[in-house]
Parts: C-alpha cells; structure tokens; sequence
C-alpha cells in the first residue's frame, strides 16, 4: 500500500501531457482493484486523495472521478459506500468542480442505503446534489426524477412533511415534462401524501385515476384500486365519500379486492359490525391505524360514522342509548358523533337532548326511486358495452337501423 501511496503522490506532483498522466493514474488504479477488500478501500481512498489534489489537472480529476464513480457501481456494497462517503468528503471544499461526478456518486450511494432500507439517509444523501445552486445546467426531467425519489425516500419512511416539502418542488417541472413515467410517479407520491395527512377522499380519486393508466402493470392497477378503496372506506361520511363509494363498487374490478365485503355495505348503507373489520383492519398501512383525539381508530371513527347514516336509513327516531348499542360505542359518545356530523350538515336531523332522542329526517321515496333507476341505467349500459365488444358488427347494424327508423 505504501508502494501505491508513494507512486501516486510522485505522479500527482508531476507535469506532462494530460494523455501521459492519466495513463499512468489508471495503471495504478488497475492494480489497486486487484487487490483484497480491505486493502482494496484504503488503495482508492489513496488513489481519490492523489486526482482531487490541486496540483492536479482539473481535466484530469474530472475525467478519472468519473471513471471511479462507475467503477464504485460494480463493488460490493460495503466498500462503495466507504469510498463513496470519502470520496464526497474529499471533494467537499471544490464540489462546484465537480457537480457531475457528485451527481453520480450521490445516486449510487442512495441506492445503496435504499436496499439497506435505510429511507432516510437515501433521502438526505440525494438531497446533496446542488440541483439548485450548482453551476450545472441539469435537464427537467433529471431534477424531476430526482426531487419524486427523494419524497418517495421520504414517505417509506413516514415523514410525509419532508416528502411533500419536495412534491411541491416537483410541481412546477411536472407540468414541463412529457415523460409519463415520472408524471405517474408524481401522482402517486401526490396520493400518499394525502393518505398521509388524512385527506383520504382526495387521496382515493388521485388512487383511483391512477388504476386506469395502462402504462402501469396490471398488479399496479390493482394496488393503485384497493389503495383507492381503503382511503373510500377510512374518509369521514358525507356526500363526497358516498360518491366515491359508488364509483368504486361499480367498478368490476373492485370484486376481487379482499376489502369488497365492506365497500358492499358502505355503498349499500348496510350497518357494519366490529367482528367484520378485523380482516380489513390487516390491509391497513401504520399511519391509517392512527388514534385520533377522541381515543378511537380512524377506522373506528369512519365506520361508526357509517353506521350513523346507515341507523338513519333504517329509523326514523332512536334513543342515544339505543343508537349506542347499535355503535357498539358508549350513549355518550354516539350523541356526540351524531351531533357533530349534523352541524357538519353530514347528516339530516336534530337532536332532542330532554328525551335523549336523535330525530333522522324522513328519506324522500323519489330520492330512493332516483338511485335504483340510476344504478339500473349503469346495469344496462354495461351489458351494451360488453355486446359491443363481443359483437360489434351486430352492434353496428342494430343501432344503425334504429336510427333510420
């Protein structure tokens, strides 16, 4: 090592043609990849230290660091990541120098720590590139990737403030790009950040529009699908949910995700025990089984308030202790939940505190009629559109006659 050590700051202090030199740094860079793991680290960290110094031609280092940052992609882990790390160090005061090459290590190094599965150094090591302040002119769609790996570094692990810190500053170069790959990526870290913060209705129509896109593998359409139906079934009742629900149950796919049995009785109005949820609380990810300040699971919270609409379908007046029995929860907290989801203006009806009794508003019978006629039109659009595709040649002459009569 010695010998190496002596040999490369020989060559580093010496003038000559820039050819002639950086031959005789890669003759020695040749032996030194020879050599054993441990020798093999402390050789490159001697051999980074002689091509960085200042004696040195910038056209050289530059052209040599290079070569060593693909070189690094093709060792093992352990000795890239130290050389890496040095190498990073060393070049630290001239970074401006050498932007490229930082660019490039930085890269590698994160997808070291991200097969370590260590989210948050993948992060922080990317966000060492100077996308921003460098001299370098970077093209949209590098700055792009970069800035959604690092929000997705973020997100896996769970710091959805940081992870959207850099969705933001993804933003304005989406709308730059033609690449539909990143434009994806965008929208899906888009989705977990509003997952993340609990937005679960927006989170289920940016999941939902993410399973159409036939760019993305089928087993991907249906993740994006049953992300899209949990955030349905975790997001607070209400008009909005209620038409979230029906797009998603009409949805055939939907029957072969494991959480279609209570997306069925959401939709349905159906009433929902706990003993049912226990195989859907199993799909759940760590953030969504969150408490929330009144004590009770954000899963627990949406069903019972689920189960509210669903009591006022079937009563027209309930007591609060019957309502609770009916929860599973405590009177108390039944007249609370009841109470806020009709000031939220969530749910028809009043609340008569002398008797202890929430009044429901009566259901309209053509409200009831509206949506069997509504959901019998979609029935019947469907088997038209499925004989469109089996026969259309027959399709296209019965519609023509009719329209000729």
């Amino acid at each position: 090592m010695s010998q190496f050590r002596g040999q490369l700051q020989a060559l580093a202090s010496t003038t000559g043609p820039h050819k002639d030199l950086s031959e005789k740094f890669r003759e020695i860079l040749h032996n030194i990849l020879s050599l054993g793991e441990d020798e093999l680290v402390e050789g490159l960290k001697a051999f980074i230290e002689a091509i960085v110094d200042e004696n040195v031609s910038l056209v050289i280092s530059r052209q040599l660091l290079t070569e060593i940052s693909t070189i690094l992609q093709n060792l093992e882990d352990s000795v890239s990541k130290a050389v890496s790390h040095y190498t990073l160090d060393k070049i630290a005061p001239r970074v401006i120098s050498f932007e490229e090459q930082v660019g490039s290590i930085r890269q590698h190094l994160a997808d070291i720590y991200e097969r370590e599965q260590n989210w948050k150094q993948a992060a922080v090591t990317l966000v060492g590139i100077p996308l921003e302040t460098g001299q370098k002119s970077y093209t949209v769609n590098y700055k792009l990737e970069t800035y959604l790996k690092i929000a997705r570094l973020y997100l896996e692990d769970e710091d959805h403030i940081q992870g959207e810190a850099y969705i933001n500053r993804s933003t304005p170069l989406q709308a730059r790009t033609n690449n539909e790959e990143l434009q994806i990526v965008y929208k899906v870290c888009q989705g977990r950040v509003l997952d993340y913060k609990r937005k679960f209705i927006e989170a289920a129509q940016k999941y939902n529009e993410l399973s159409y896109k036939t760019a993305i593998h089928e087993s991907e359409r249906m993740t994006a699908l049953r992300s899209a139906t949990i955030c349905a079934i975790l997001a607070s009742a209400g008009q909005q949910r209620s038409r979230m629900l029906a797009t998603l149950y009409k949805d055939e796919r939907s029957q072969q995700l494991p959480c279609f049995i209570i997306l069925e009785k959401m939709y349905l109005d159906r009433l929902i025990k706990r003993a049912e949820l226990v195989e859907f609380e199993s799909l759940l990810q760590t953030h969504q089984k969150a408490t929330m300040s009144d004590g009770s699971t954000i899963l627990n919270h949406a069903v019972v308030e689920h189960n509210i609409l669903a009591a006022s379908k079937l009563y027209n007046n309930i007591t609060f202790s019957g309502l609770g029995a009916l929860l599973e929860i405590p009177p108390e907290k039944a007249e609370r939940v009841a109470s806020k989801m009709i000031t939220e203006g969530r749910l028809q009806g009043y609340i008569d505190q002398i008797d202890s009794i929430v009044h429901f508003e009566t259901r309209e019978v053509l409200d009831s009629w509206d949506k069997q006629i509504q959901h019998l039109c979609f029935q019947v659009n469907t088997i038209i559109d499925k004989i469109g595709v089996a026969e259309p040649d027959w399709m296209n002459k019965t519609i023509g006659s009719q329209m000729i009569s």
